[in-house]
C-alpha cells in the first residue's frame, strides 16, 4: 500500500518537479555549510552579507504564505485594495532599512550581538530578555508548525500530495539546509528561492491575462460576477475594502516587518550600513512592486472561479487551472519557496532564543563558541522534528500558542522603537508597556461576555475580537501595540532611566 502510494506520487510531474529542487536547496545549504565554522558564523553569517545577499535573504522571508496565498485569498474576496497588505510590508521594510536597521546594527557591531535579544539584554536587563525569550520559543515553534502544514496545504491543493508527506518533506528541506550554516546559509539558498519566486509569478502572469482574456475580459467576467456596477467599480478601487480595513492593516502590519526578531537578526549579519539601506531598500520596492501580481492572480480566479468553497483555494486553482504544465510547475515551485523561505526565518528565530537567549545566557554562561555553534544546529534539527510531531499530532493547539509570538510582538515594538529613539526609555517603562499592553492583547482575544464592550478608546466586538476605533478596526495584537506605546511613552516623561546612555546600549 505504501509502496503503491509512493509510486503514485513519483509518477506526478509537478511531485518530481518539486523534488528535484528541494534536494537542490538541500545540498546548496551542505556545501555552504561546510564554511561555518564558528557561532558567529551561524547566527550573523560573520557579518559579511553584502546587499545582494541581505536583499534576498529579507526578501524571501517578507514574500511567503501571507504575501502569496493569503494575498490571492484577500484580493478574491476584495479585489485591488489587497495590495496593501504586501504593501504595508514595503513600508515597514523602508524604515528598517533607514532607520531601525542602521541604528540597532552600530550597537550589535559595538557589542558584538547575535539576536535582538542580546540588545534587549544590553538596554533593558536579564530579566527583560528572559520573558521575551521564552515567549518566542513557545510562538516560534507553533508558527514553524504552521508554516509546515501551510506547505503540506499546497502541495495537497495543487500535486495531490498527503499531508503528513507535505509535513516531513517541508520540515527536511527547511530544517537541514539551515541547520548546515545557519543565517549564511540560509542566505545563500535564499537567493536561489527568491529567484524562483519572482520567475515563476512573473512567468505566470501572460497566460492568466490570456485566460481572462484581457483587461476587458477580467472586468467584464467580475462585473458579471458581482451583477452590481458599484461593488464592480469598488472592487477595481485600491480603497475597495474601505478606508477603515486599509488602515487597520498598516496598523496592524508595517511595524511587524521591522520590529521581527527574525529581521533584525538578518539585518545583523549585513556587512555595513550602505548594506542595510541598499539591500533593505531594495527588498522594500521589490514587494510593493511583487504585490500586484497575487493580487492580479486572486482577481483572475474570482473572474473565472466566483464559487470556491475558500477564498485561499484562489491561487492554487489559478495554477492549475490557468496554465500550462511547464508553468504551473514553476509557479508551484514559487510557492513553495515562498512557504519554505519563511519557515527557514521562523527556525532562525526559533533556534536563537533557546541556545542563545536563553540556555546561554540562563543555563551555561560558560559555553564556548564551538559548543554554541554545534548546540545551535542541534536545536535546528530538534526543532524540525517538533514542528513535524506539533503539525501532524497537535495541530489543533498551534492556534492557541500562536498567541505567544503576538505577546511578544506586543511586548517588544514599544521598547525597541522608544529605546532606539530616546535615552530616557527605561526597564520600568518597558516591563509597565509590556504588561498592559498583553492584557489587553488577551482581553481583546478571549473575552466572550456581551457583544460589545466599550474599552473607553474604542469599542471591542466579541465576536470578530476587532475594536473599532474610528477611524479603523484593529486586532487584538494591534491594540495591545498601541497602549504599550502609550504607556512607555508617559513612562518615559514620568520615570526616566537613570543610567548613562552608554551604559544601556545606546551608543
Amino acid at each position: 500500500m505504501v509502496m503503491t502510494e509512493a509510486l503514485s506520487l513519483l509518477s506526478n510531474g509537478y511531485v518530481l518537479f518539486i523534488l528535484g529542487y528541494a534536494v537542490l536547496l538541500i545540498l546548496i545549504g551542505a556545501l555552504v555549510g561546510r564554511r561555518v565554522t564558528s557561532a558567529e558564523g551561524f547566527f550573523v553569517a560573520e557579518r559579511r552579507l553584502g546587499p545582494a545577499l541581505l536583499f534576498t535573504t529579507l526578501t524571501a522571508a517578507n514574500l511567503g504564505a501571507g504575501s502569496t496565498v493569503g494575498v490571492s485569498a484577500l484580493a478574491w474576496r476584495h479585489g485591488l485594495s489587497a495590495w496593501w497588505w504586501i504593501g504595508s510590508a514595503g513600508i515597514g521594510s523602508m524604515i528598517l532599512a533607514f532607520w531601525v536597521g542602521p541604528r540597532i546594527w552600530r550597537l550589535a557591531v559595538r557589542h558584538n550581538l547575535y539576536t535582538l535579544s542580546d540588545w534587549l539584554d544590553l538596554r533593558y536587563g536579564k530579566a527583560f530578555r528572559g520573558l521575551l525569550s521564552a515567549m518566542m520559543a513557545v510562538g516560534t515553534l507553533a508558527l514553524f508548525a504552521g508554516q509546515l502544514l501551510g506547505i503540506a496545504w499546497i502541495l495537497q491543493v495543487a500535486a495531490g500530495v498527503p499531508t503528513t508527506v507535505g509535513v516531513v518533506a517541508g520540515a527536511v528541506v527547511t530544517t537541514l539546509y539551515f541547520a548546515a550554516g545557519g543565517l549564511f546559509s540560509a542566505a545563500v539558498v535564499n537567493l536561489v528561492e527568491v529567484a524562483v519566486i519572482l520567475a515563476g509569478f512573473a512567468a505566470a502572469l501572460p497566460f492568466i491575462w490570456s485566460f481572462v482574456g484581457g483587461w476587458e475580459g477580467l472586468t467584464a467576467k467580475v462585473g458579471q460576477n458581482l451583477a452590481e456596477a458599484e461593488r464592480t467599480d469598488a472592487y477595481f478601487s485600491m480603497g475597495g475594502m474601505g478606508t477603515t480595513a486599509i488602515v487597520g492593516y498598516l496598523v496592524m502590519l508595517v511595524p511587524s516587518f521591522f520590529i521581527s526578531p527574525g529581521l533584525i537578526g538578518k539585518v545583523f549579519g549585513a556587512r555595513d550600513e550602505r548594506t542595510i539601506r541598499w539591500g533593505t531598500a531594495l527588498g522594500g520596492v521589490v514587494q510593493l512592486v511583487f504585490a500586484v501580481i497575487p493580487v492580479f492572480i486572486g482577481v483572475a480566479a474570482f473572474a473565472c472561479f466566483p464559487d470556491l468553497s475558500r477564498a485561499d483555494l484562489a491561487l492554487p486553482t489559478a495554477i492549475k487551472e490557468m496554465l500550462p504544465f511547464s508553468i504551473a510547475t514553476l509557479s508551484l515551485a514559487a510557492i513553495f519557496a515562498a512557504e519554505v523561505s519563511t519557515a527557514d526565518a521562523v527556525l532562525y528565530m526559533l533556534a536563537g532564543s533557546i541556545t542563545n537567549d536563553l540556555y546561554k545566557r540562563f543555563l551555561h554562561p560558560s559555553l564556548s563558541d564551538r559548543g554554541l555553534l554545534w548546540g545551535s544546529r542541534l536545536v535546528s534539527l530538534a526543532s524540525g522534528v517538533a514542528g513535524v510531531f506539533l503539525a501532524l499530532r497537535l495541530e489543533s493547539i498551534i492556534s492557541a500558542l500562536t498567541i505567544f509570538y503576538s505577546l511578544m510582538s506586543v511586548s517588544l515594538a514599544a521598547p525597541l522603537v522608544l529605546g532606539l529613539l530616546t535615552s530616557r526609555a527605561s526597564t520600568t517603562g518597558a516591563i509597565l508597556s509590556a504588561v498592559l499592553g498583553v492584557l489587553l492583547t488577551l482581553f481583546c482575544t478571549f473575552y466572550s461576555g456581551t457583544a460589545t464592550v466599550n474599552l473607553g478608546f474604542g469599542v471591542l466586538d466579541t465576536a470578530t475580537h476587532l475594536v473599532d476605533v474610528g477611524f479603523a478596526r484593529l486586532n487584538a495584537t494591534t491594540c495591545g501595540i498601541l497602549l504599550s506605546f502609550v504607556a512607555m511613552g508617559a513612562a518615559t516623561l514620568l520615570m526616566p532611566a537613570r543610567r548613562s546612555a552608554g551604559e544601556r546600549g545606546l551608543h
